[in-house]
């Protein structure tokens, strides 16, 4: 990127704004690919969780952390700068994100599920995928409807929802 910004400089120097325009649109899309795999990754996490959860019919005091950050800087992350759009719109998760990061969660879930019991393939053909994503959806819906403030409280509902919800929230 640093050589992008000298030649952005450059170009508004040397007066060429059409060259800079085209470096301004290069940067804007390093940028949203760079915030994209950020959000892949936290939605990772949330999916290994909620992977976890169903297959070992529990929710620990660390997975509803890990849930809670996850979608807490999925919706800090989304939110474009204007504040009213966002990168990945609600209706686009489960075609161009969950189906795409569900392989990679699966792979990394498989070496964490009841300690490794499962290969990878082995994890796939037991989870109830649909489940999987359509809770997924469910938290991530939550952060174009609540607040930062309000989110944290919604999602306990959620959370005491799940499999082991119950137990974690009576504690």
């Amino acid at each position: 990127m640093t050589q992008e910004l000298i030649d952005l400089k450059n170009s508004i120097l040397e007066g060429r704004y059409a060259d800079a325009l085209v470096i301004v649109d290069e940067l804007e899309g390093m940028s949203k690919q760079a915030i994209l795999r950020n959000i892949e990754s936290y939605l990772n996490i949330l999916l290994i969780h909620l992977i976890k959860n169903q297959i070992e019919q529990r929710l620990t005091g660390s997975w509803v952390n890990s849930i809670r950050n996850s979608i807490k800087q999925i919706k800090k992350l989304n939110i474009k700068d204007n504040k009213k759009s966002y990168y990945i719109n609600q209706d686009e998760w489960e075609m161009l994100i969950l189906e795409e990061v569900i392989e990679d969660a699966i792979a990394d879930a498989s070496l964490e599920v009841l300690n490794g019991k499962y290969t990878r393939s082995q994890l796939s053909a037991i989870l109830d995928r649909n489940q999987i994503l359509t809770t997924a959806n469910e938290f991530i819906a939550l952060t174009y409807t609540y607040s930062a403030k309000e989110l944290p409280a919604i999602m306990d509902d959620y959370l005491a929802q799940l499999a082991g919800g119950e137990d974690w929230i009576s504690k």
